[in-house]
């Protein structure tokens, strides 16, 4: 098995090693990219798409339809992978640990025990549990609204500025992951929950194929935002670029979404139950 891999391996680097032997040179203003389709992108994207930023124009506008399967590609990875991954069979540990709230005492149940009359103020933790640091609670406290604030600056400014759906996506969910080292694992699922990440990620390709789907309903073709301009109240070249904005959050949505699913994932070795 592995020789035949690395006979595959071999085969498959030829062939890429040989195709791009026909490729432009490095910054050749000869190329066809240089003398054509840049060309036509730099002269033509601010007055077509009312957008600045013309990497998101050329991304979510006039290649749309590469972008929208970049999105399916990521949220169908991160299913795949939760299916993978994923221990959906819960295993019952022999025993657990539980913190005594005023005192930080920690208590070992064994399986089948019962908790003290006073179960109330006991606190599941994990087995590896650590005190918790007051710096670092304080500081995440502090720095993760700034965080989530930032992601969607990135997002809702990225056809103006550096950024977009997949930047903004990425911060955000980078700030839950913090929350999850930070605090705990349990925690960071009650704010939000494997199900609802779930939603969002497919919620976020739904956007996106939406509005695809509205300009083909006003006879134009997939994803001609320009179409939109009665339903946004705009003329047709400002609808272009509130069109981006809508699908950059969709992409938002699932590249979050889908992110914080991955860390759950991994983090717990598939059983969502203890974490980092």
């Amino acid at each position: 098995m592995k020789v035949t891999g690395l006979i595959l391996f071999i085969l498959l680097g030829g062939l890429l090693f040989y195709g791009a032997l026909d490729f432009p040179g490095w910054g050749d203003p000869a190329s066809p990219a240089s003398s054509r389709v840049s060309v036509y992108y730099i002269e033509q994207s601010m007055a077509q798409t009312s957008v600045p930023n013309m990497v998101t124009a050329v991304l979510a506008d006039y290649r749309g339809y590469d972008t929208m399967f970049e999105t399916i590609v990521i949220f169908t990875a991160g299913i795949g992978c939760l299916f993978l991954l994923r221990s959906f069979k819960p295993v019952a540990p022999e025993s657990r640990l539980y913190r005594h709230i005023p005192t930080g005492i920690t208590l070992r149940i064994e399986k089948g025990g019962k908790l003290p009359r006073d179960s109330d103020i006991f606190e599941q933790i994990d087995s590896v549990w650590v005190p918790h640091d007051l710096v670092i609670r304080t500081t995440c406290r502090l720095v993760i609204p700034f965080i989530q604030l930032f992601a969607f600056y990135v997002i809702a400014h990225g056809h103006h500025s550096p950024g977009g759906g997949f930047q903004g996506g990425v911060i955000l969910g980078a700030s839950m992951v913090l929350f999850a080292i930070g605090f705990d694992l349990r925690s960071a699922i009650q704010q939000m929950g494997e199900k609802f990440l779930a939603f969002l990620s497919a919620l976020g390709v739904f956007i996106y194929a939406g509005i695809g789907g509205l300009s083909l309903f006003f006879k134009a073709n997939y994803l001609d935002y320009s179409t939109l301009a009665p339903v946004l109240g705009t003329d047709p070249v400002s609808a272009r670029s509130h069109g981006i904005l809508i699908v950059e959050i969709g992409v938002g949505m699932a590249v979050m979404a889908v992110m914080i699913m991955l860390y759950y994932t991994l983090s717990s070795a598939g059983k969502h139950d203890e974490g980092l």
